[in-house]
């Protein structure tokens, strides 16, 4: 069972929970993840910790997540921009290098979207498995810009600089660097990169990059440059610390003749991922169980769950529209005759890629020596009442 697009019949029947244009304001009672009346929440046994800022899966209520519940992490802490004077910086090859207001920027072509931003140690561990969320982000297309500036042909890769700085000992020798992380020019020009200055209709706040952030949708939020302040087109790959030296996995990879390949690859697109986020007690006696599924953007081809150590059975994947590519889609699955008692609760999904989530034992996780890209299958404890 996969999501399919929404056709305009659907929408003027009402017979699907979400429109291309409302995503935000339609409740979750119709996808099963807030509770309606008569059913009563089970809490999971496996409580995640409160304090900072970041999704609690259990007390999910909308589909966008509200910006004071969206993670937030920084590598130099959070720069003081002046906003007033704030400039963007074009430079490189290009023929007409200069630099934007901000004004300027909100006067080009305005896109929204709505995209899954994942923090790339998300599912580490239980106290860091909701630095995740669903956001809409509203900007101006990047390809545009950058083909307006003229590229010259040595142009091969975008680096984008922030405004948080820190100096830093590269080759025994100290200097100032600037946070930066680079895209190939192909993809930087893809229609749903953004410069993005606001969120949930909201302008951006001091801890979510103001006033201008990278939006690179399917990537992980390593890659959404915050307190933009310069792009600069170079004819060469960029190794900046948090390309090359920081935010890159290691894993080992068995070969034909069994020995082992250790590779390191930098923290770029999304892996494949699920959660159990939701359990309720129904009127008749059933539970159902809520979750998440997401990716890079490849469209997913089956989402199961496994109770105990019972079979693998396919979930229901709740539809969505088709310009919600790069969010998470939402699926439930309803335990007829639950038992009471512990049980353990876990989620597997698979994309159309055949990438899928493998259990912690998995030689893809066994094998991995830092914790970024962690999406392993998250078994989830809970108790079952009389």
């Amino acid at each position: 069972m996969t999501p399919r697009s929404l056709s305009r019949r659907d929408l003027l029947r009402g017979s699907v929970a979400l429109a291309a244009y409302g995503l935000a304001s339609r409740p979750l009672t119709a996808f099963g993840l807030a509770p309606a009346p008569a059913e009563t929440v089970i809490p999971w046994l496996d409580v995640q910790p409160k304090g900072r800022a970041m999704l609690n899966w259990q007390e999910l209520t909308g589909w966008v997540t509200p910006n004071e519940s969206l993670y937030e992490v920084s590598h130099y802490g959070k720069p003081k921009v002046d906003l007033a004077n704030w400039r963007l910086d074009l430079t490189g090859f290009v023929r007409k290098p200069r630099s934007f207001s901000l004004a300027e920027i909100q006067k080009l072509p305005k896109r929204d979207i709505h995209a899954t931003l994942e923090c790339g140690g998300n599912g580490a561990g239980i106290g860091f498995m909701g630095a995740i969320g669903n956001v809409k982000w509203t900007g101006t297309p990047l390809g545009p810009i950058l083909r307006d500036a003229g590229l010259l042909k040595r142009a091969s890769e975008v680096v984008f600089y922030g405004a948080d700085e820190k100096t830093e000992k590269i080759r025994e020798v100290e200097v100032l660097q600037r946070f930066a992380r680079s895209l190939s020019l192909e993809h930087a020009c893809r229609s749903e990169v953004l410069l993005a200055w606001a969120m949930n209709d909201q302008p951006l706040t001091e801890a979510h990059g103001a006033p201008l952030r990278l939006i690179v949708p399917g990537w992980f939020g390593i890659a959404w440059v915050k307190w933009l302040t310069r792009i600069d087109l170079i004819d060469r790959r960029f190794m900046g610390k948090w390309m090359a030296r920081e935010y890159v996995t290691l894993r080992g990879e068995e070969r034909l003749d069994g020995s082992t390949n250790w590779r390191e690859t930098s923290v770029c697109n999304i892996n494949i991922k699920s959660i159990a986020a939701r359990a309720v007690r129904r009127p008749d006696g059933s539970v159902r169980f809520t979750g998440a599924a997401w990716s890079d953007g490849t469209p997913l081809r089956s989402v199961e769950i496994r109770i105990d150590d019972g079979p693998w059975q396919p979930v229901r994947l709740r539809r969505k529209p088709s310009s919600a590519r790069y969010t998470w889609t939402l699926w439930d699955f309803d335990w007829a005759k639950p038992t009471p008692g512990d049980h353990t609760v876990v989620s597997r999904a698979v994309d159309e890629d055949g990438r899928w989530q493998p259990p912690a034992e998995n030689q893809q996780i066994r094998d991995k020596k830092t914790y970024w890209e962690a999406n392993q299958q998250w078994p989830r404890k809970i108790r079952i009442p009389e």
